[in-house]
Parts: C-alpha cells; sequence; structure tokens
C-alpha cells in the first residue's frame, strides 16, 4: 500500500507539502496541489485524518448551532455553512436546538466542549458570558449570527432599522393605516428580534405622529400559518381597516397575502404587504421585502472562523459584530393606498 512519501516522490513534493495540500492546512501553490492530487489518485492513496488530526489537534469538524431547522432562514444558514465547509475540507455537526432549554444547556455545556468540534456558528443564540466563556477557555473559537456576542466575532443586522426601514417605505406610499404582525413571545429568549422589529415599526409611526390601534397589532409564529391566521383576524372587520401590513417575516406577509386573496382583497390596490427575510418565495407572490440573505450570513460566518483556524494565534483583529448586507426589494405587494388623494 502506497504511503505519503510516495506520493511526494511521485508529484516532487516534499511529505509536509503533500499533507498540507490533501488536509487543507497550509498554504499550498496551485501546480503543487494539482501535483499531489494527482499523484494520490494513481497510487490510490487516501490521507489518514486520524492521524492528521492527531499532529494537528485539529478534527476538521465545526459544530453549527440552531435553534430550528424547520424555518427557512435557519436552514438557508446551514445550507450554505455546509457547502462553504465542504469547499474547505471540513464537516459539520449540527445541533438543533428545538426542544428547549434543557437541550440547550446540554449541547453548550457538554456536546461542545468535547474535542470532535474545531469551532463553533452559533445561530440566533444569545449566549451568555459563561456559555462563551467556556467554549473560548477550552479553545473553541466562536461566531456568532444575528446579534452580538461580547468576546466573540458577530454578523448580524439591526431589526429596529431594517423594521423602521420597512415602515417608512409604507409611509413613502401614503399609507398612513399600518398594522403590524410580529412574533409571539417565544420569538424574545434570544437577541429579542421580534421585539426589536415591533419597536422600529412603532418608532416610524411616532415620528409621522400617527396612532397605531390596538386591533391593527398582531402576533403570530413567523409561519405562513401564523400570519395567515392572525391576517384574516385583523382584516375581517371592515371597520378601520388598516391599508397596509408589515410583517415581521416574510412567511407571515406570504400568509397575509393569502388572507388577503380569500378575504376578497386585492394586493396591492386594498392592501400593501411588505416583510423581512428574502424568502425564497416572495418572488412569485411579488412580496416587497428587506432582503437580509441569510446564505452570505452563514458563507461569511465559516470564512471568518476558518481564517480563526488557519490564521495566526494573534492576528491583531478583534472581536467585532459585521453588519450583514440588507436590501429593500420592492415588488408588486406594495402601492399607495386607494383612499390617497
Amino acid at each position: 500500500m502506497a504511503g505519503i512519501k510516495d506520493v511526494a516522490k511521485r508529484a516532487g513534493v516534499s511529505t509536509a507539502t503533500v499533507s498540507r495540500a490533501l488536509s487543507g492546512n497550509g498554504r499550498v501553490s496551485e501546480k503543487s496541489r494539482l501535483a499531489v492530487l494527482k499523484a494520490a489518485r494513481e497510487l490510490e492513496f487516501v490521507l489518514s485524518y486520524s492521524a492528521s488530526s492527531l499532529a494537528s489537534g485539529r478534527n476538521r469538524n465545526v459544530g453549527v448551532v440552531v435553534p430550528s431547522v424547520n424555518r427557512w432562514y435557519f436552514s438557508q444558514i446551514v445550507d450554505s455553512a455546509a457547502a462553504a465547509l465542504l469547499e474547505a475540507g471540513y464537516d459539520l455537526t449540527l445541533y438543533n436546538l428545538s426542544e428547549g432549554a434543557k437541550h440547550r444547556d446540554r449541547v453548550l455545556s457538554e456536546f461542545l466542549l468535547r474535542q470532535r468540534c474545531d469551532g463553533v456558528i452559533s445561530v440566533a443564540l444569545e449566549l451568555s458570558r459563561s456559555e462563551l466563556g467556556q467554549l473560548l477557555a477550552v479553545g473553541k473559537p466562536v461566531v456568532g449570527i444575528g446579534g452580538v456576542l461580547p468576546g466573540a466575532h458577530t454578523i448580524s443586522v439591526n431589526d429596529r432599522e431594517i423594521a423602521t426601514l420597512a415602515t417608512e417605505h409604507l409611509l413613502s406610499l401614503g399609507h398612513r393605516r399600518i398594522a403590524h404582525i410580529g412574533g409571539v413571545e417565544a420569538f424574545e429568549n434570544d437577541f429579542r428580534i421580534s421585539g426589536s422589529r415591533r419597536e422600529g415599526y412603532e418608532a416610524a409611526m411616532t415620528a409621522e405622529g400617527l396612532e397605531v390601534l390596538p386591533s391593527w397589532r398582531a402576533h403570530a409564529d413567523f409561519t405562513i400559518t401564523g400570519g395567515y391566521t392572525e391576517a384574516k383576524r385583523m382584516l375581517g372587520h371592515p371597520h378601520n381597516r388598516p391599508t397596509a401590513v408589515f410583517c415581521a417575516s416574510d412567511e407571515m406577509a406570504i400568509g397575509t397575502i393569502l388572507a388577503a386573496r380569500d378575504l376578497g382583497l386585492r394586493v396591492p390596490e386594498d392592501l400593501s404587504v411588505i416583510g423581512i427575510d428574502g424568502h425564497d418565495l416572495g418572488g412569485i407572490f411579488g412580496l416587497t421585502t428587506i432582503a437580509q440573505f441569510p446564505g452570505q450570513q452563514g458563507e461569511h460566518a465559516v470564512k471568518r472562523l476558518l481564517g480563526m483556524l488557519t490564521g495566526p494565534e494573534d492576528d491583531g483583529i478583534l472581536p467585532a459584530n459585521e453588519d450583514a448586507q440588507t436590501e429593500l426589494l420592492v415588488r408588486s405587494s406594495t402601492s399607495t393606498p386607494a383612499d390617497r388623494p
């Protein structure tokens, strides 16, 4: 059976170069990398990753922790992170915390502290100082997505600002009776995403001197079904019906569009609808939205984490928060209100 020395001899490089080329650790010229891959194929040589991990102290595995895999936003991040890690020669271990606090405590205090993961990408989880400190203390670099984590690199959007922008878009069209469908209390556990988006909506309305009626506020579970149920209840009363609805997620906005259609309301002639996310289905429904490109967030988090794993131990870069890209995508679900003078 061929060994690493045989591959090195055939490729005309050192054994160290063979190891770097096949493991992805360290810099290798493209010419040398291709020569090593060709030689390894011809000799049917496969690098022993167990031996490599013993030598390097790394397992080439990254843990990704998400609150749920059933939501579009989280699935997009996991999908892009998995692709980026695969490209870099790393495995992904997924930890789904959908079973609640007990499951979360076990993952953060036990599973991630084992030596199987080289680093952690935490998605929409507001890690406590103790939780974060445990990971950093055992040499597990952490990159967070969704909010600021003191002591870790993070990537996030300003939920209050993008909610204000969404509401201001409706105001700029002439809407004054604007309703809001936000998240239920369960979505306040980490980074107050729902509350921050509600505050952004209220700030925009207050700045225009507009009253927000209690009947124009609703709470759902960020799903199409939840948005549909709450929108149908809200829009089912013709008296002082809103002319526009800002939803805290695209899925709830899509549910609102479906509810409006079932009630015989035209979108956008009778009701304008805007959401947040940039969901794949948004284009099909003509949904105006604030896109936040979760795929890019996942890919960038992997790039940042691998840079921390493979770069100098002290690269002089302090942990900081990076603003993720967002964009207002205006489609056919918003227009001027029918009663505008």
